[in-house]
């Protein structure tokens, strides 16, 4: 396992956060988010955080190299329902030449419901392993610096 990020359930923690309503559609019969329905969640808000570093994933994969989800791993504190509006956190974490780790936490009106982590590894188009593209992390560590 490559894990190394522990997520904080500290909001002040984490550099960037992506706010998500919470679809019926995504909820069990006991209008509980179905477990599964939370990694798209990781997904929505990294896209969110690529785009907010001026680096939309297209741009990214104009530049020839995906960013592939090689782990992920999640941890249920409370449950999220129905229309409820989900802050997802998120910070970067440990960066390699080929690697890097992000850790999140799902959290509603100031509770946490679920922390994670996903790790990706960089593959060029045609999926072979490439190295981490230059400007992630300066783009990642000045975002870290300006945030509050």
């Amino acid at each position: 396992m490559r894990l190394a990020l522990d997520p904080s359930t500290d909001q002040a923690d984490y550099h960037y956060a992506h706010r998500i309503r919470v679809r019926f559609a995504e909820t069990d019969a006991m209008g509980i988010v179905h477990h599964a329905a939370y990694l798209p969640y990781l997904e929505e808000a990294r896209i969110a955080f690529l785009r907010e570093i001026d680096h939309p994933y297209l741009t990214v994969r104009d530049e020839g190299i995906d960013f592939t989800v090689l782990e992920a791993f999640v941890r249920y504190l409370q449950p999220l329902r129905f229309d409820d509006v989900v802050e997802v956190h998120l910070l970067v974490g440990a960066l390699t030449r080929a690697t890097f780790q992000i850790g999140y936490l799902l959290a509603c009106d100031g509770v946490a419901n679920a922390t994670a982590v996903t790790v990706h590894g960089a593959v060029t188009t045609d999926g072979r392993p490439a190295r981490l593209p230059g400007w992630l992390p300066d783009r990642a560590r000045a975002f870290a610096d300006r945030a509050p």
